[in-house]
């Protein structure tokens, strides 16, 4: 066991190592300012490769939860053909304070072009407008107001009904002509017929300069690294904008570092959580896990019936979400909703499973402080190498206000689900994991199904389901390897809360 253990830490080590020597690296210019654009205090990246001289520009808009480090790959590609790129953190976003609304940031992107035309920083005639998902679409609303030379679409946010897109769920309306020399870019697998919507559109092109391009085996977010996307866009801008194509694509290094980094903390975390845990007393940690494996055993009902509860407490929350939302005041796009489905979800099962919760809580705080310790030490860890590398993850302090509602929303649910889990030891630990997983997933289905049946406004989970299912598994194996640790089950929903109210800080635009 210790030698494993000492492959493990040397492995980590390594491969964070590795992923920082990838990802220091960069041959471009980024230079941070902070436009005042029509009352937007846009915080903007300036990106080329050094040069006083450019073949043109390009405003490089992020999509819905995103932020201008997450598309510095893709502003890369333009950087490489000589062009300099302004990519701003829309309001709410990264690190530009909000409110958030979609008309906000709409405005605001306009404002931020009108200045930049205004100081001579671009000229139009040599200007392209680029987005992704939120910001494809106001690229494309922009660029119908000012006039620039070309539009670079990725994945726009659908602007008209259609395709199963329920009205409450259009982030725009009325979507003007197609600007001039528009290319679009759809992903092969899109959500909420955002691909559908895409090709729409460029078909209503009475112009006939548009094209649409779908890129196979593509997902909404890969396409921000898919060097087929960066290629089509070089082609595009060196069309529209009339000089020579072939610049090179950038290199995948930075985000394989950030890949490797990350692999390198994730497997340094599990000694990092035994030993913060401080689990000393075996005897006493195996007390308590025969004590709370005798409460699961009384409480829990089979798969089955854990399935069915956490369903019907969801679907209780999501109606009465449809009416009322007890923590909107949260001020966060989606999170005060989903915060609280949480609470009123995790609320409705420990009712139910009252007479469980006294022994399952009954632990010292020391192991409970350890758990907790371990979780902010975790979510700072992931949140500044992501930070520094490919998205910009760190949480500010108007953010960090709101860390107290989602942590309580967040300790309701997961510890009515270590009520409802199988007892430890009962299960293998990767069966016990997937039985935590289906309670999730049959939580999901309801709010999707709250999306379209009932119209609740929770359209943002949809987007990032891939980052959740992610998150949820590494999370969900923490959570057990700390109840394995400790025996304790309030330490285990403590640990997963810290993490869980701290991603939805990352996530959640403020509004």
């Amino acid at each position: 066991m210790r030698a494993r253990g000492g492959i493990r830490l040397g492995v980590g080590a390594a491969l964070w190592v590795v992923g920082f020597v990838l990802a220091k690296g960069t041959a471009y210019r980024v230079r941070p300012v902070a436009f005042d654009a029509g009352g937007c205090q846009l915080v903007t990246d300036v990106i080329d490769k050094g040069q006083d001289e450019t073949e043109g520009s390009v405003v490089l808009l992020h999509g819905l939860s995103g932020n201008k480090k997450i598309m510095e790959h893709l502003a890369y590609g333009f950087a490489e053909q000589q062009l300099r790129v302004f990519v701003p953190d829309l309001p709410g976003h990264g690190r530009t304070p909000g409110p958030f609304s979609f008309a906000r940031a709409e405005t605001c992107g306009e404002s931020l072009v009108r200045e930049l035309i205004a100081r001579r920083l671009i000229e139009p005639q040599r200007a392209i407008l680029a987005g992704h998902s939120m910001g494809g679409a106001i690229a494309i609303r922009v660029a119908a107001r000012v006039g620039v030379a070309g539009v670079i679409a990725i994945s726009p946010a659908p602007m008209r009904l259609g395709h199963g897109v329920p009205a409450e769920m259009l982030p725009y309306t009325n979507p003007p002509p197609l600007p001039p020399h528009t290319l679009a870019i759809s992903a092969a697998f899109e959500p909420l017929g955002i691909r559908e919507s895409t090709r729409d559109l460029v078909g209503d092109d009475a112009g006939g300069t548009g094209e649409y391009l779908v890129v196979p085996r593509a997902t909404h977010v890969s396409v921000l690294f898919d060097g087929r996307v960066i290629r089509a866009a070089q082609d595009w801008a060196a069309k529209t904008l009339g000089f020579g194509a072939g610049a090179s694509v950038p290199s995948a290094a930075p985000w394989m570092g950030a890949t490797f980094g990350l692999a390198g903390i994730l497997l340094l975390a599990g000694p990092f959580v035994r030993e913060a845990v401080g689990a000393r007393d075996r005897q006493a940690v195996n007390i308590l896990l025969e004590a709370s494996n005798v409460v699961n055993a009384t409480a829990g009902f089979g798969m089955f019936r854990s399935l069915l509860e956490v369903t019907l407490a969801s679907v209780v929350a999501v109606i009465v979400l449809r009416y009322w939302n007890p923590l909107s005041f949260v001020g966060m796009y989606n999170g005060g909703h989903f915060a609280s489905f949480l609470l009123i979800t995790g609320l409705c099962l420990l009712l139910a499973h009252r007479k469980a919760i006294p022994a399952l809580v009954r632990v010292g705080m020391a192991m409970v402080a350890g758990a907790a310790f371990a979780a902010l030490v975790l979510h700072l860890l992931v949140t500044g190498w992501f930070d520094w590398t490919i998205t910009e993850s760190w949480v500010s302090v108007g953010r960090w206000a709101r860390f107290p509602v989602f942590f309580v929303a967040a300790l309701s649910y997961l510890l009515a689900e270590e009520i409802l889990l199988p007892p430890s030891g009962a299960l293998r630990g990767w069966i016990r994991l997937a039985v935590a997983l289906a309670l999730r997933l049959a939580a999901f289905v309801v709010i999707v199904l709250g999306i379209f049946v009932l119209h609740s406004q929770m359209l943002l989970l949809i987007l990032l389901a891939l980052f959740l299912a992610l998150f949820f598994v590494l999370q969900r194996m923490g959570m057990d390897l700390v109840r394995q640790e400790t025996g304790s089950a309030l330490a285990a929903a403590v640990f997963g809360a810290i993490l869980l109210a701290g991603f939805c800080l990352v996530i959640f635009p403020v509004t």
